[in-house]
């Protein structure tokens, strides 16, 4: 009995040797962090794209809420976006037609987007590399169209700080929210890129093809991002 007893409380206290005090501060809050990312099943990269997608939703968020004050608050008349924005082709002039080119090719990327993802979680390296590469030269699209947009209204006379119709609002409005939006598309079609070229290498094979998927999130926020501006700026 007595030798029970002491086998008993020699494994009680090889017990209480073998367990390590929790780890404590930078090391600790990193464990605490680490264990809720487990508890939530997602990956870091994700999490992290999450969080980015959320502030810049807010950085965007008052972006438009400045643009709506601005508007509500200028003491001349807001210019017609139907006419600033209208090309003129032969002898017509047709509104909001570069615009629309624009939001269509923007829209059409995010399904290339997403088929990308498909192949990309059926490790079909040459599919899923070819549609991000889609996806890339449709932003790329989008980028130089814009580009020509601006060109255009610098040459008719449109500043940050003035312009020639209207409300001087009107042109820091525009230069600032798209030109801010423009930024993300141009970031996004290098990060696609990067990530196109990544899938050929054969890169994720070991890793899984998660990376395709977080590109994606970024992708169609940028793109969600671009039809709140179209109906707050354009249409209105």
């Amino acid at each position: 009995m007595g030798k029970a007893r002491y086998t008993m409380v020699e494994h009680a206290e090889s017990l209480e040797e073998g367990v390590q005090a929790p780890p404590q501060g930078v090391r600790g809050l990193m464990a605490d962090w680490a264990s809720d990312q487990q508890a939530l099943r997602v990956s870091w990269g994700k999490a992290m794209m999450w969080f980015f997608i959320l502030s810049d939703v807010f950085v965007f968020g008052a972006f438009l809420s400045g643009y709506a004050a601005a508007r509500l608050s200028a003491t001349l008349p807001w210019p017609d976006p139907a006419k600033v924005f209208a090309l003129h082709i032969g002898e017509s002039e047709i509104p909001l037609l570069l615009i629309a080119i624009m939001t269509f090719v923007l829209i059409s990327s995010s399904g290339t987007m997403a088929i990308a993802v498909k192949y990309g979680y059926e490790r079909n390296r040459a599919k899923a590399a070819l549609f991000l590469t889609v996806t890339a030269l449709l932003g790329l699209t989008f980028v130089g169209m814009q580009a020509f947009e601006w060109s255009k209204l610098i040459v008719e006379g449109f500043r940050p700080w003035t312009n020639p119709i209207g409300a001087p609002q009107f042109g820091s409005s525009f230069f600032m929210i798209t030109g801010f939006h423009g930024l993300h598309v141009t970031a996004g079609v290098i990060y696609l890129a990067t990530v196109a070229l990544q899938v050929l290498r054969g890169s994720y094979e070991k890793i899984g093809y998660q990376r395709v998927e977080i590109a994606g999130l970024y992708w169609h926020f940028v793109d969600l991002v671009w039809v709140f501006i179209f109906a707050f700026f354009y249409l209105f």
